[in-house]
């Protein structure tokens, strides 16, 4: 019975968690959205206002000045956030790149940080990994850290660097010691964080202009200065640090995934209830329908190996595979969900007034973004079912 009044009390909890994101996300209306996406604008006045809220600040512990949550509860915040038609990617690395400050951060790092990024004075929404000559293959970033005395010089180049320019801090990803000289080459990179506002020149940013809205960037680093004490743990060990948060990654990316998926669902059934053609509502026709309930289903199938991967993650578990499985099935389920929507709209989907064809390109981002979901097979394939490497 006991577990019974605690998972009531969750759902309760977390039903809240909706209905007030929902609350913020009204009075940024599919027109908001659909202006700064034909401007290629940032959505500053609905990032200020969920931060303002509190919502960035969740995963930050309630002794920081956060709310103290979960990645369930993260999850869920995103997902509402995509399904009301907005889009959570103009401010969700602060969700994710939490982690690192505080799994690995020191005291002092979170004591000068945290409370600042939890009332909304500074900004940790950039995260410099991905370099044109790596891409996915992470250990070979070629941006160097040397150490000399009590600071780093930091030179390099990154790309997809989205949100640079609306952030205060950047969590940098950098080669302390030379791939060569490794005999176990996960080791010898390091996790900075950098202070953009000190940075100056020494970071050129070039925008890159993308399908979608998302603010992201080319990045050169000249001879970046960054005091040791801003390194993230231990030298060398930044790898690992990085795979940490990449399984809250996916799950996050998970829900934003349902989120949309929902939304595309939701704008079908209503348009194929309205549109009639030759005497009746579209939707009667099971060509029309079944694509619709087909995306659903799938839609709700990925949304509970979202929350295994989250209740895994909460608690401590191992949840690669799950974090992994979560946004796989989830960036494809609502991917479906984006063509069924499109479909049943026919030209008016490709029209910008009703929006669907601003989230089908959102949509379709996380088929190959954060992760291509090849490598995601590949993972399971190599690490779950134990085949061989295939990359």
């Amino acid at each position: 019975m006991a577990v019974a009044v605690r998972d009531d009390v969750q759902h309760e909890q977390q039903e809240a968690i909706r209905a007030a994101v929902r609350d913020v996300c009204k009075d940024y209306p599919d027109a908001y959205w659909r202006e700064l996406d034909q401007r290629q604008e940032y959505p500053e006045a609905f990032v200020r206002a969920l931060t303002e809220a509190g919502w960035l600040a969740a995963l930050i512990p309630e002794q920081y000045g956060g709310a103290g949550l979960g990645i369930t509860e993260a999850s869920i915040i995103l997902e509402e956030i995509n399904r009301s038609g907005a889009n959570s990617a103009a401010c969700h690395a602060q969700m994710y790149i939490m982690g690192a400050l505080l799994k690995h951060g020191n005291e002092e790092q979170k004591q000068r940080y945290l409370p600042k990024i939890a009332a909304g004075e500074l900004r940790l929404q950039a995260f410099g990994v991905t370099e044109p000559n790596a891409g996915s293959e992470t250990t070979r970033i070629q941006t160097t850290a040397v150490r000399q005395a009590d600071r780093y010089v930091i030179n390099g180049q990154k790309v997809w660097t989205s949100r640079f320019k609306q952030s205060d801090l950047m969590l940098l990803l950098a080669r302390t010691t030379p791939y060569d000289d490794l005999t176990d080459k996960t080791r010898g990179l390091s996790v900075f964080l950098v202070d953009l506002r000190e940075a100056g020149a020494a970071i050129e940013s070039r925008p890159i202009d993308a399908m979608v809205n998302h603010s992201t960037n080319e990045l050169f680093i000249n001879d970046l200065v960054v005091p040791a004490e801003n390194l993230i743990g231990e030298e060398g060990m930044g790898f690992r640090y990085i795979i940490d948060g990449w399984n809250a990654e996916r799950i996050l990316i998970a829900a934003e995934s349902v989120g949309d998926g929902r939304w595309f669902v939701d704008r079908a059934v209503k348009y194929a209830n309205e549109r009639v053609v030759f005497g009746r509502p579209i939707g009667a026709n099971q060509g029309v329908q079944f694509p619709i309930a087909q995306a659903y289903a799938h839609v709700e199938a990925a949304d509970l190996v979202r929350y295994k991967a989250a209740a895994r993650f909460d608690s401590g578990q191992k949840c690669g595979a799950e974090a992994n499985m979560a946004k796989l099935l989830a960036s494809e389920a609502a991917w479906e969900a984006a063509n069924a929507c499109m479909t049943v709209h026919g030209g008016y989907g490709l029209a910008t007034e009703y929006d669907v064809e601003r989230k089908f390109r959102e949509a379709r981002l996380y088929i190959v973004a954060p992760i291509n979901n090849n490598l995601v097979l590949g993972y399971l394939g190599q690490h779950v079912l134990g085949m061989p490497k295939s990359y």
